[in-house]
């Protein structure tokens, strides 16, 4: 490598002949391939192949049946601390009635019954992040008394309180309309920018995610498969993985965007 070349990026996900299995069943199998860190990358493939599977395995919550698997080089699980999680149905994890900025704390505390004796510190860091997210406003809402956007915007806060180095999110954009889904797109391309956290996203339609895509995980027959998001982005693969026709267009802009031919 000369003077020149930029420094090889560390690796986030390292498989080695994963193989998923879940109740005696084979979920995928034959995953080899690294994921650098420091992108944003899609997590994508038909229901049922194997994404959510996927998301325990790196967060250790599921062994692999076979092969190895390292996050940051270390073992899944080991070090979940660095990993923010965001899942598909966040606020039935921390309940409706709790406030915003007490769902945050939790990120740090991990234990509601440790929330009256947080720390001045803790609390100066759930505001920022708050701040970051741009959640202030409605810190000391209900979560019951929020709009789906505004319940994704404290999620990824408390994922990302504890200064994670992998930001992981189920499906968020799910249940969202088309402005709250911009707007998270839009917060998610910033904290990536301003933090250079790694971001997994699980998406079953990427159309609002692709302007801020860099690569892509996707589940093709029964195998999980890594490359850039312009390889992934091709009307035959993207056909062979949803099982309809698929076809990749531009916007008057240039922007890429996939549609159904059905």
């Amino acid at each position: 490598m000369s003077p020149s070349d930029p420094a090889p990026r560390p690796t986030a996900l390292s498989f080695r002949d994963v193989s998923a299995v879940r109740g005696g069943r084979l979920i995928w199998s034959q995953a080899t391939f690294d994921v650098p860190a420091g992108g944003i990358v899609a997590i994508i493939g038909a229901n049922g192949s194997g994404k959510t599977t996927l998301l325990h395995l790196v967060l250790g919550l599921l062994p692999a049946g076979s092969g190895e698997l390292r996050v940051f080089d270390r073992a899944p699980g080991e070090d979940n601390n660095g990993i923010g999680f965001v899942p598909q149905h966040y606020a039935d994890t921390v309940g409706e009635a709790i406030r915003a900025t007490d769902a945050v704390l939790l990120g740090l505390s991990g234990n509601s019954w440790r929330l009256a004796r947080a720390t001045s510190a803790q609390r100066n860091r759930v505001r920022e992040t708050l701040a970051a997210v741009e959640a202030t406003g409605f810190a000391a809402s209900r979560l019951s008394a929020l709009s789906g956007g505004q319940r994704q915007r404290v999620a990824i806060a408390e994922a990302l309180v504890s200064h994670p180095q992998m930001l992981i999110l189920d499906e968020p954009l799910a249940s969202l309309d088309l402005r709250s889904q911009r707007e998270i797109v839009l917060l998610l391309a910033r904290l990536h920018r301003e933090l250079g956290v790694t971001i997994l996203v699980v998406a079953h339609d990427i159309n609002p995610l692709l302007p801020i895509l860099d690569s892509a995980i996707y589940l093709l027959d029964g195998h999980p498969h890594y490359a850039p998001i312009g390889e992934v982005v091709d009307d035959a693969l993207l056909t062979h993985l949803y099982g309809t026709p698929i076809e990749v267009a531009h916007t008057p802009q240039g922007e890429l965007y996939m549609r159904s031919l059905l």
